[in-house]
């Protein structure tokens, strides 16, 4: 399957483009260090991913950023450690300031010239703003679950996805979904009939970090360690 067959690459976000994992663990600093023992980089992720998931199940219209400071307060009730409902709005402010993987931007620079760009992310748009000043592009197209009023893996994000981007005559067969989850992406893209692409950020460390463990493991058309390794194979096939 060549990557020059299709059209559109729609894009997750956190995980994929921007270094989610990394900045949680810079902004639940504050919190993790008064906790009366070592947390390991793993539980920290891991226990983020039962509660994101568990908010996203329960109050799926709630916006990323004051979600993510519900996340807190179940993280510092969970770890024993105080914190005050300004602690918890300013971790859900953290998301403009985490950062992008060093080959993000100009792997996006690249393939904007050969196939239209399109984000599918559980994010708010003011979030997704600062987050997008640093990969640097235009996106062709931007659908976050404030857009949606849920949060992934919800076939409705990616329906929702795929009607508009329909209206703009890009057709299911000529897209390729491009994301490093196998719970939030890569399952429903599964089920919805899409073809995927696994970018593999963790692919040297155990277990799913920041995202719920998927169960049965999706299946995937190919895989990338790396945004620059999904870039070397479209240019390797354009060399022919």
């Amino acid at each position: 399957m060549p990557l020059s067959d299709f059209k559109a690459l729609t894009f997750d976000v956190y995980g994929t483009l921007i270094d989610w994992e990394s900045g949680m663990i810079a902004g639940l600093k504050p919190l993790s260090d008064r906790v009366g023992r070592t947390l390991s980089r793993n539980e920290i992720l891991e226990a983020h991913a039962h509660y994101e998931s568990e908010t996203q199940r329960q109050t799926p219209a709630k916006l990323y950023a004051r979600l993510l400071a519900v996340v807190y307060r179940r993280l510092a009730e969970e770890w024993g450690v105080p914190a005050s409902w300004e602690d918890c709005l300013a971790y859900g402010r953290s998301v403009r300031d985490w950062p992008a993987f060093a080959d993000s931007a100009a792997a996006l620079a690249y393939l904007k010239d050969h196939f239209k760009l399109v984000v599918l992310s559980n994010v708010d748009n003011d979030s997704f703003a600062h987050s997008n000043a640093k990969l640097g592009v235009a996106f062709d197209a931007v659908y976050t679950a404030e857009d949606v009023g849920s949060y992934k893996p919800s076939p409705r994000n990616f329906d929702y996805m795929l009607e508009n981007l329909a209206r703009c005559g890009i057709e299911k067969h000529e897209i390729l979904h491009t994301a490093e989850s196998m719970f939030h992406d890569h399952g429903p893209a599964n089920r919805v009939g899409l073809a995927n692409c696994w970018i593999y950020r963790r692919h040297d460390q155990e277990g799913f970090g920041a995202t719920m463990n998927p169960g049965e493991m999706p299946k995937y058309d190919m895989v990338f360690n790396s945004m620059a390794e999904l870039v070397g194979a479209h240019r390797k096939e354009l060399a022919g």
